[in-house]
């Protein structure tokens, strides 16, 4: 199944994004799924007033909650002592 059968416009997602300018920083953003601009047969992520093609390039949650604990994985936590080096 491709990833734009899964999600249909309008619906809010959330992915995790790193900083462009320290790739050690990542965070949980929200976004909303529309219709891509320039193709109207795909589905964008519109986020930070910008249009990114739906893609398998990016991590795409359909709760905060399961990107949270995704994060968590690929990240560790604050808590639990651990560290990520990028």
């Amino acid at each position: 199944m491709e990833i734009n059968q899964s999600f249909n416009p309008g619906e809010i997602v959330y992915i995790i994004i790193r900083n462009p300018h320290a790739q050690d920083v990542a965070h949980i953003q929200q976004a909303a799924v529309v219709q891509n601009p320039e193709d109207a047969n795909s589905l964008a992520l519109f986020i930070h007033e910008n249009y990114f093609p739906l893609t398998e390039e990016y991590a795409v949650f359909s709760t905060e909650e399961e990107a949270e604990a995704a994060y968590q994985q690929a990240f560790g936590t604050v808590d639990s002592g651990e560290e990520f080096y990028g």
